[in-house]
């Protein structure tokens, strides 16, 4: 079984996918949000492409538990992913992720230009590995 892995964010999102057997996670694309039209139409194409049987989608739930405003964003473009498809759609949190791929990113002495090239892409891996994680 083949997963996605999403990163969302205002701007861009970050994908990362997993082998079959779900024992690596790759980084694999950064979607760059122009309309809601094309963005989807991108990720479906994707889906397609990589054969993908479920996806995983990061929630950045903040410590109080309060859905901040990009969390609620990231719950609507959920929702609007269920009427585009009909595999499932499970949620992890990610308040982290962010920090932590920048921080993988900058000790691997990479460029400020490569480290935001690949900073959603390697959110997206971290989101997916915690999620494949915690189901095995």
């Amino acid at each position: 079984m083949r997963y996605l892995g999403i990163d969302f964010g205002l701007k861009r999102i970050g994908l990362a996918v997993s082998s079959p057997c779900q024992s690596m996670v790759f980084p694999l694309a950064t979607i760059v949000r122009t309309t809601r039209q094309d963005t989807f139409d991108q990720l479906m194409d994707i889906i397609e492409k990589q054969n993908i049987q479920a996806v995983v989608l990061g929630l950045p739930i903040q410590a109080d538990q309060e859905p901040s405003l990009t969390c609620r964003q990231a719950i609507n473009f959920k929702e609007s992913l269920c009427r585009r498809t009909d595999l499932p759609v499970y949620t992890v949190n990610e308040a982290f992720t962010s920090g932590e791929a920048k921080s993988m990113l900058l000790e691997r002495k990479l460029s400020q230009t490569k480290v935001r090239e690949n900073l959603d892409q390697m959110a997206a891996v971290l989101i997916l590995e915690t999620f494949l994680n915690q189901t095995s």
